[in-house]
C-alpha cells in the first residue's frame, strides 16, 4: 500500500475522544499555542458527559462554608477505600473549585443560592452540599459550555472518526490511523502528542448505563502500543439504573434523586439501607429515619441519610434484597421521593427524571415510587498515568477522565467525575504542550505500521466468510454479566476468563458483510477487538485481587486485606503477545495527606477552622 495516497493530517496534539475531558484537554493545548485536532468517535456533543447528571463536585463552601480541599479528599479517600493515587486526589480537591468558576466564566449557567452564588446539592459519600448543578443536566451544560468555547479555540474537530490504533517511532507515539464511519476511508494522523479521553468499555456487560460508543478503544489502543492498564477490577455498578421496561433497562437514574431525599425501600415497604450501614461510616450515617429526616429538613447538625452511602454500599444493598425475595417486580427496589417531597419541588430539581419516566416507562415520578436496580456505569480503573502531567510510560501518549486511571482508587464518589474531566483534561493538556515542546525532531511515521494497521481492519470484510460480530458480541455480554459482575468468585471468574479465550478465538473468523461504506457490522466487529482485551484485563485483574474493596466484590474473600492496600493490579501487554498481570507495589503516601485522609472529622475541621484565624 502506498500511503501517501491516503489523507493525512498533521497537528502537534491529536486528542481522541469529545466528552469533558477531551473538550478541556483540547482548549488547553490550543490556548498554550498547540497546532490540536480533536477526533470523536460519535457527533461533537454526543458525549457521556452529559450523563453525569447531579453535579460537580468541588469545595466551594456556598452552601456550607464548612467545606475544604481537605474535607473533599479525605471523602475521596474514603470513597476510594485508600486506593486512590494520593496526588491525584490531593489535586482534583485542590483544583475543582478553581475548575468550576473558569467553567462559569466561560458561560456555564449554574443553579443559584438565595445569596447568587453557584448552589450545592448533597451527593453520596459527600461530607457536605458540594455538587455545583444544574438542575439534574449539569453534564449537558458542561458539554454546552466547553463546546461553545471551544470552537472558538482554533482546533480542528474530526467528526464520526474512529480511532483504530496508535502510530510509533521507536518507542515514541508518531499519531494514529483513523476510519472515516460514514466512507469507510482510512486517514493518518501525524502527532507529536495524544491524549486519548476515550471513557470506558460498559458495552462488555449486559446491562449498563453506557450507550453505544464506550467500547474500550482508548484501553485496548493504549494496551496494544505498551502502555500499562490498572486497577481495571474495579467497574462500578451505579445502584439506581432503571429495570423496566426492558427496552431501557439499565439506563441511568441520577444520584440526585437521593441527594433531593429520595429513600430506597423494599417490596414490603421497608426503608432497608439503615440495615446495611458498614461499620467504617456508623459514625456519619443517619442511624434511623428520624435523623434522616432532621437532615433532609435542613439541620446541618444531622447526620446523611444512608442511601447516600457510596455507590458499591448501596448497589450491594439493593442485591441482596433481591436475592432475599424483596426486590420489586422487574428485580430491583423501590426509588422514592413522591412521598418525600412536593410535586413542583420534583419537577424544578429533577426536571430530567421527571421527563425520562414520562417518555420511557409512562411513570410519573412525583407520584409513584421509580423502580431501579444496578447498572455497569464506570471504570475507577485504566490507563496508567503520571498524576501530575497525565502521561503514560509510553512517551507522548497521555491520558485523562475516565479512561485514566488512580483518581478514584476502589470506588468513585458521584459527582467527583465531571470536576475530575476538568481537572486532569486540563493537566493532560499542559502535559502534551511541555511534552511537544521538550521535543527535539519530530516524530515519522512509519508505513509499514499504517499498512499493517489498515490490513487488520480490512480482513475483517474481504474473509469470504465467518463468525457474526453481533453474536459474538452478545455472547460477551452475557459472559460478563454473568461471571464478571457486581459480585465475584475464583470459580465464576476463571469461567469468565475460558470463555473470553473462546471468544478470542471465534473473533479470529469475525466476518463483517457488505463493503466498507456505511457498515454498521464491520464497526461492531472494530470495536470486539477492544471489548475483549478491555474484558480479559477486567476479568484477570478480578482473579489476582483476592479481597474486597469497593467496586471489587469477592464472596469467596470478603473484607478488605492491607496486604492488598500496599499494591495495584498492573496489567501490561507481555513480549510473546499474552496479557501480564502483576501485582505492582504503591508507593508511600506523604505524611501531610495521610494525616489528613485518616483524621476524625471534628479533628480535621477543628484544625482546618483554626488554620484559617492564621
Amino acid at each position: 500500500m502506498n500511503i501517501s495516497e491516503l489523507k493525512t493530517y498533521e497537528h502537534d496534539v491529536i486528542v481522541v475522544g469529545a466528552g469533558g475531558a477531551g473538550l478541556r484537554a483540547a482548549i488547553e493545548c490550543s490556548a498554550q499555542g498547540m497546532n490540536t485536532g480533536l477526533v470523536c468517535k460519535s457527533l461533537l456533543g454526543k458525549a457521556h458527559t452529559v450523563m453525569a447528571e447531579g453535579g460537580m463536585a468541588a469545595a466551594l463552601g456556598n452552601v456550607d462554608h464548612r467545606d475544604h480541599w481537605k474535607v473533599h479528599f479525605r471523602d475521596t479517600m474514603r470513597g476510594g477505600k485508600f486506593l486512590n493515587v494520593w496526588r491525584m486526589a490531593e489535586l482534583h480537591a485542590k483544583q475543582a473549585p478553581e475548575r468550576v468558576r473558569e467553567l462559569e466564566e466561560w458561560g456555564a449557567v449554574f443553579d443559584r443560592t438565595k445569596d447568587g452564588l453557584i448552589n450545592q446539592r448533597n451527593f453520596g459519600g459527600h461530607r457536605y452540599p458540594r455538587l455545583a448543578h444544574v438542575g439534574d443536566r449539569t453534564g449537558l451544560e458542561m458539554i454546552r459550555t466547553l463546546q461553545d468555547y471551544g470552537i472558538h479555540q482554533g482546533f480542528e474537530v474530526y467528526m464520526e472518526y474512529s480511532a483504530l490504533d496508535l502510530l510509533k517511532d521507536g518507542d515514541r507515539i508518531a499519531g494514529l490511523v483513523a476510519m472515516v464511519r460514514d466512507t469507510g476511508e482510512f486517514v493518518v494522523f501525524k502527532a507529536k502528542a495524544v491524549i486519548f479521553a476515550t471513557g470506558g468499555a460498559g458495552k462488555a456487560w449486559k446491562v449498563t448505563s453506557n450507550s453505544w460508543e464506550y467500547t474500550g478503544d482508548g484501553y485496548a489502543m493504549a494496551y496494544q502500543a505498551g502502555a500499562e492498564l490498572m486497577d481495571l477490577e474495579f467497574t462500578q455498578f451505579h445502584p439506581t439504573g432503571m429495570v423496566w421496561p426492558p427496552s431501557v433497562a439499565g439506563i441511568l437514574v441520577t444520584e440526585g434523586v437521593r441527594g433531593e431525599g429520595g429513600i430506597l425501600v423494599n417490596s414490603e415497604g421497608i426503608r432497608f439501607m439503615f440495615d446495611n450501614i458498614p461499620q467504617r461510616f456508623a459514625s456519619e450515617t443517619a442511624p434511623n429515619e428520624e435523623e434522616a429526616n432532621r437532615w433532609l429538613a435542613g439541620d446541618k447538625n444531622a447526620r446523611r441519610p444512608a442511601e447516600l452511602l457510596t455507590r458499591d454500599v448501596v448497589a450491594r444493598a439493593i442485591l441482596k434484597e433481591v436475592k432475599e425475595g424483596r426486590g420489586s417486580p422487574h428485580g430491583g427496589a423501590f426509588l422514592d421521593i413522591a412521598n418525600r417531597r412536593e410535586a413542583e419541588y420534583i419537577k424544578r430539581k429533577l426536571p430530567s427524571m421527571y421527563h425520562q419516566f414520562k417518555v420511557l416507562a409512562e411513570l410519573d415520578i412525583t407520584k409513584q415510587p421509580m423502580e431501579v436496580g444496578p447498572t455497569l456505569h464506570y471504570f475507577m480503573g485504566g490507563i496508567r498515568v503520571n498524576a501530575d502531567s497525565q502521561m503514560t510510560n509510553v512517551p507522548g501518549l497521555f491520558a485523562c477522565g475516565e479512561c485514566s486511571a488512580g483518581m478514584h482508587g476502589a470506588n468513585r464518589l458521584g459527582g467527583n467525575s465531571l470536576s475530575d474531566l476538568l481537572v486532569f483534561g486540563k493537566l493532560a493538556g499542559t502535559g502534551a504542550t511541555d511534552y511537544c515542546r521538550s521535543l527535539g525532531q519530530a516524530p515519522q511515521v512509519d508505513a509499514q505500521q499504517v499498512t499493517q494497521i489498515i490490513r487488520s481492519a480490512t480482513d475483517i470484510l474481504n474473509r469470504e466468510s465467518g463468525e457474526n460480530p453481533y453474536l459474538i458480541h452478545d455472547d460477551l455480554r452475557e459472559t460478563m454479566q454473568d461471571k464478571v459482575g457486581i459480585v465475584r468468585t475464583d470459580e465464576d471468574l476463571k469461567q469468565g476468563i475460558d470463555q473470553l479465550e473462546v471468544l478470542k478465538q471465534r473473533y479470529q473468523k469475525v466476518k463483517a458483510e457488505g463493503t466498507s461504506q456505511y457498515n454498521p457490522g464491520w464497526h461492531e466487529a472494530l470495536s470486539m477487538r477492544n471489548l475483549l482485551i478491555t474484558s480479559e484485563a477486567v476479568a484477570k485483574a478480578a482473579l489476582l485481587r483476592t479481597e474486597s474493596r469497593g467496586a471489587h466484590t469477592r464472596l469467596d474473600h470478603e473484607g478488605e486485606s492491607d496486604q492488598w492496600l500496599q499494591v495495584n493490579v498492573v496489567i501490561k501487554k507481555g513480549a510473546d503477545g499474552s496479557m501480564d498481570v502483576q501485582k505492582v507495589p504503591r508507593p508511600q503516601p506523604p505524611q501531610e495527606l495521610q494525616q489528613v485522609a485518616n483524621a476524625e472529622l471534628e479533628d480535621l475541621e477543628t484544625a482546618i477552622a483554626a488554620e484559617a484565624k492564621t
